[in-house]
């Protein structure tokens, strides 16, 4: 079964040795409700990630009927670290600093504009291409926002994608189909995708594989297709050994 689960992994971030990692199913967590501080907000909708980083950057909040069904982002950095599945995820904001957050178009790519304006409503740090993960670490905390550059504010590109329209996508080694996407396992201290995990056809017996994010080189979102940097062979001998 895929699901939280605990795993040893060799030079985590840099660190010799191993380190003691949780990895959350991103599918267990759609639909969880979602509590602020003084009420609740509605339930997990979806994910935005980063596509260069493989770095989850916010979770959409559908917010029912408290505010007509609008969507909102939530960034990590008012949920800290993720924890094994519960009924309720709670988050360290008001129902009032929600209500006038900035507001997003389900089905559109989010601009750097609306990410800044989002980070600086909140007061956390804004990411760059040369940063850590979250801005001054690797992990999210809150901290001042650094003033935004003025090739920040003329980018108008977005290289976030919902994890709900990546799943589906055909996962391809160099050799042939493996199978096709169906979950991702996340970091619950960085919240940085680690592995896809990839529901097999018959040649796998059809069973489910995790790949390493690591292993991707492209993702074709017109051929709706995430090709792997491996053989089918290669990712098997993998899977046996690691137990998935």
């Amino acid at each position: 079964m895929i699901g939280s689960r605990a795993r040893d992994e060799q030079g985590i971030r840099g660190v010799k040795g191993k380190e003691f990692i949780m990895l959350h199913s991103i599918q267990g967590r759609y639909g969880e409700k979602l509590r602020a501080s003084d009420g609740e907000i509605g339930h997990v909708k979806d994910f935005y990630f980063d596509a260069k980083s493989w770095t989850l950057r916010y979770l959409i909040a559908d917010t029912g009927g408290w505010l007509s069904g609008r969507r909102v982002l939530i960034s990590p950095h008012s949920l800290g670290h993720l924890y094994p599945e519960g009924k309720v995820l709670l988050v360290n904001l008001t129902r009032k600093q929600i209500e006038e957050s900035p507001s997003i178009y389900e089905h559109e790519p989010v601009t750097r504009q609306q990410e800044e304006e989002y980070h600086r409503h909140y007061g956390y740090p804004y990411y760059a291409q040369s940063w850590p993960l979250w801005g001054l670490v690797d992990y999210p905390v809150m901290a001042p926002p650094p003033a935004a550059t003025d090739t920040e504010k003329k980018t108008v590109d977005s290289h976030l994608r919902s994890t709900r329209s990546i799943a589906g996508y055909s996962v391809e080694a160099s050799d042939g189909v493996i199978g096709e996407a169906v979950d991702f396992m996340i970091d619950g201290r960085t919240w940085m995708i680690r592995e896809i995990v990839v529901e097999c056809g018959h040649w796998y017996a059809g069973k489910k594989m995790t790949i390493p994010t690591g292993k991707v080189s492209r993702i074709s979102y017109e051929e709706e297709a995430i090709s792997v940097d491996s053989t089918k062979s290669v990712l098997t001998e993998a899977a046996l050994s690691a137990g998935s």
